[in-house]
């Protein structure tokens, strides 16, 4: 523990959801939600508005639907995250050397290493309000929520205590009486298989497991995490804050509010985190052999599982495909709260596959609709070559460019039209147009790259 308040955590609130509400005008104040956008699709963010419906991360696309059907369905623009959250990190890494990422929306920052005065409450208070104004400004009105305190546990608590756009300070020396009267579920590694060992003993706050001694915990929940449980209760947490590495992988990772249980969403989850990871790797004309999956069970228990390629790729469907094998092999059954994907091995090349092409699991495929009926209320039998994709490829929410009616983002395509909302993030609200999906004069627009490479959230 340090003497003083040190470590920041800072935390963007609804970060996706937050960026596309930036760069669409039309969708600001209104709920939004990010991620798979079929029947197999899986929430990755919630705006505020669409929480107050109930839809959450890691909920499925259709219950999401159910609960708040007006809201926007968007599928993601991974670029424009990136831009946003290499904006964010720059910022950080210019206040402090040590700046620990651990996604693209959060960091630790070691508040030690910063240029300040002191480390007193007024001061490091007062570096906090300025560095969520310097976010808001850098990122083009995106807030941030903040926690600082003395050690990372405690950091990453406050953080979460009054958002969106919160900053709580946990003076030296009060950090358990912050603690006590939480609930167990707070402490990282407490899920809902713990809460039920917790609670048929008697223990629901924090305050009611420091009455637990630590070989009991050991006795209940195993050496590590016994261990781990008993120094949390009391506060007691002396990890530094790591600087970042030289990059050897690219990776992606999520942590969900609820164990996930169904291995049918874990598998569409970790294709989707396929689908990013080589985008990111095409981006910077990268590839990888080594495909690894990381899973972390409710018991805060982490798994890493690897396979190895004889050649480099950037083919998200073959990263995909191995993740989903490589899981296959793990008992999940107990449930799990972090999955994610990386590739290592990277070269500055890519071989074509050597395995060949198969078909990603349709089941997993979070976008193509089933053939559609005939007249008379028949399946419409697929014919010898595949038609074409009736979106064109524009998905919801993707950045487009006319040659007279500027820049837009995708409102909606199907039956070869795809119908486009003409605004930015600089612009008033938008008309609406449509257009044949072949329209030459419509394309995709890309966002220009940030200027370092991509590294391990």
């Amino acid at each position: 523990m340090r003497a003083q308040a040190s470590v920041l955590h800072l935390d963007l609130d609804a970060f996706f959801a937050a960026v596309e509400q930036r760069d669409k005008p039309s969708l600001r104040g209104k709920p939004v939600v990010v991620g798979g956008i079929g029947g197999r699709g899986v929430v990755s963010t919630a705006s505020y508005e669409a929480r107050a419906y109930g839809v959450r991360s890691a909920m499925s696309t259709r219950e999401a639907r159910a609960r708040c059907p007006h809201a926007a369905y968007l599928s993601g623009r991974f670029d424009a995250y990136r831009a946003t959250s290499a904006a964010v990190m720059g910022l950080l890494r210019s206040c402090s050397p040590l700046v620990e990422p651990l996604s693209l929306d959060e960091a630790f920052v070691d508040l030690a290493q910063a240029r300040l005065a002191d480390l007193d409450v007024a001061t490091v208070t007062a570096f906090a309000e300025e560095l969520r104004a310097s976010v808001r400004e850098a990122t083009g009105g995106l807030t941030a929520s903040v926690g600082v305190a003395s050690s990372k546990f405690v950091a990453k608590v406050a953080s979460d205590l009054e958002k969106p756009d919160g900053l709580v300070v946990v003076p030296p020396g009060t950090e358990q009486d912050l603690l006590r009267p939480m609930h167990v579920s707070v402490i990282p590694g407490v899920g809902p298989a713990t809460v039920e060992r917790l609670r048929r003993v008697g223990v629901h706050t924090i305050a009611d497991l420091q009455q637990i001694s630590e070989d009991e915990l050991v006795r209940m929940l195993g050496k590590a995490h016994g261990h781990l449980l008993h120094d949390l209760a009391f506060a007691r947490d002396d990890r530094q804050v790591e600087a970042q590495r030289e990059t050897k992988s690219v990776s992606v990772e999520g942590t969900y509010e609820q164990d996930l249980t169904d291995r049918k969403l874990m598998e569409s989850l970790l294709t989707r985190q396929a689908a990013d990871v080589a985008r990111r790797l095409r981006k910077n004309g990268m590839s990888g052999r080594t495909v690894t999956i990381k899973v972390r069970l409710y018991d805060f228990t982490t798994l890493n599982r690897s396979a190895t390629l004889p050649s480099p790729t950037d083919d998200e469907a073959v990263v995909a495909r191995l993740a989903r094998r490589l899981l296959e092999d793990l008992d999940t059954s107990g449930g799990v709260r972090l999955l994610g994907v990386g590739v290592s091995g990277l070269a500055d090349w890519v071989q074509e596959e050597l395995f060949g092409h198969e078909d990603d699991d349709p089941e997993a495929d979070d976008i193509a609709e089933p053939p559609a009926p005939d007249q008379a209320g028949a399946a419409v039998p697929p014919p010898a070559d595949p038609p074409a994709d009736p979106t064109g490829g524009y998905r919801p929410g993707m950045d487009v460019v006319h040659d007279e009616h500027g820049r837009g983002w995708v409102w909606g395509s199907g039956k070869g039209v795809v119908t486009v909302r003409f605004e930015t993030a600089e612009t008033p609200v938008g008309p609406v147009r449509s257009f044949a999906v072949g329209d030459p004069a419509l394309t995709r627009w890309q966002h220009p790259p940030p200027d370092e490479m991509p590294t391990d959230p």
